[in-house]
Order: structure tokens, then sequence, then C-alpha cells
């Protein structure tokens, strides 16, 4: 039985919430990158018809969160190294932006949320064993980011990184699960926030590229030891 995130509650369209569930299921793992994605499963564990599903389904594709094998079965997509290096290419371009406004526009309240991801990542990594806290990090790390592109005042910048992110979570689903250790970025994070906090802009945008050049290669160096994809 394939393993979704929630049952459905009839308070929105089916097609909406199958695609909500699904999606959930899949940034959250419990739909890992390759799983197959069979209609009559997903049907039966939702008590919904096969329309909302392949509605749902078409969604996902066009997100890139779901493709077709060569067999033609859905699958959940997985991500290349050649892949990652264009998805943190992209990032690197919105983030340092994303920085650089938010050392100017980031409120009281949106530093100390920001220096909260800064102590929550230094607890975590006091916890053993690391192979515990991959969803932790992951979604720590994600978090971190997003109140960044928030404290920009940017709501553009705010929802091109959302498309971003979204298919970044795939990517660190895959890496995380062989190795916790490649969501080791306690003191980039430090070092971000720092510059941000003091709004220095020229620092902040020094801090990110390393920060997300350093995780690149990490990732990278990951997904080509896993899966032997060529750069």
């Amino acid at each position: 039985m394939v393993p979704l995130a929630k049952s459905l509650q009839r308070r929105k369209s089916l097609y909406e919430q199958t695609y909500e569930a699904l999606r959930q299921s899949i940034l959250e793992g419990m739909l890992a990158p390759g799983d197959r994605l069979i209609e009559t499963q997903i049907a039966q564990q939702l008590q919904v018809s096969r329309t909302p599903i392949r509605e749902a389904l078409r969604q996902l594709q066009q997100e890139e969160l779901v493709t077709a094998d060569a067999n033609g079965w859905l699958r959940v997509a997985t991500v290349s190294a050649s892949e990652a290096v264009h998805l943190y290419n992209c990032r690197m371009a919105l983030e340092t932006l994303s920085v650089s406004e938010a050392c100017n526009q980031a409120t009281p309240t949106q530093l100390e949320q920001l220096a909260l991801c800064v102590a929550e990542a230094e607890a975590l990594a006091q916890r053993s064993p690391q192979s515990d806290l991959g969803q932790q990090l992951l979604a720590l790390d994600y978090r971190f980011h997003h109140l960044i592109a928030e404290s920009s005042g940017n709501q553009c910048l705010v929802s091109l990184l959302e498309q971003v992110f979204s298919k970044m979570m795939l990517l660190r689903l895959q890496t995380t699960r062989q190795n916790p250790n490649v969501l080791e970025v306690r003191k980039e994070h430090q070092d971000i926030y720092q510059a941000i906090a003091q709004q220095d802009p020229e620092t902040a945008i020094a801090a990110i590229t390393s920060h997300l050049t350093a995780s690149k290669e990490r990732v990278v160096k990951e997904l080509a030891q896993i899966h032997g994809n060529p750069l």
C-alpha cells in the first residue's frame, strides 16, 4: 500500500485534496524518490475515484515532482547530479538577492526567528545518532532559507524560491537518507544570520554564496556516489 500523509477531509474539491495529500507525502519523504505511483492503490487509501487522482498527478508532473519512466509508469521524481547543479545555480542567483534585501528589510521579529533557527540547528547537532535527524534537519534548513526570503519583503522572490525549494526537497531527501552529514550547515547558517543582523549586504552575499557552493559540492558528490551520474 502506498503511504500517504493524510486521509481526505471533504472541505475542498477532491482534486485539491488529492493533490495536497500527494504533494505533502512526496515532500515529507513518505513517498520516496523513485517510488511508483499506482492509481488503484492511491484511490483505495484516499477513498476517491481515479479522476481527481489523475488530475493531481498531472499537476505534480507539471511541477516536476512526478515523472514518467521509460515504461510510462509514474514515479516520484529523482534528481540527477547535473540537475542538482542547475538547481543550486538558480538558488545562488535568487538567494543572493534574498539576503541582500533581508539586510535592509528584516524586522526584529524576523531576526529573532532566524536566530532561533540557528540555535535549533546547534541543539540538533549535539544529539545522536545523526541518522535519526534527517527530516528535522531538512525542515530546519528549509525554514531558515524561507525566513530569509520572507524577510526580504519581496513576494515575487518568495514565490520563485518556493518553486526551486520544492524540487530541492526531493534532492535533499535523496542524499540525506544515505548521509545525514550532507546537512552539516550550522556554521554557514550562523555566518549568514550574523551578516543580516548587522545589516551588511556585502558580507551576507559572500556568506550565502559560500554556503550554497559548499552545499552544492556536498550534495553533488553524494548523488554521484549513489547513482553514478556524470556531471
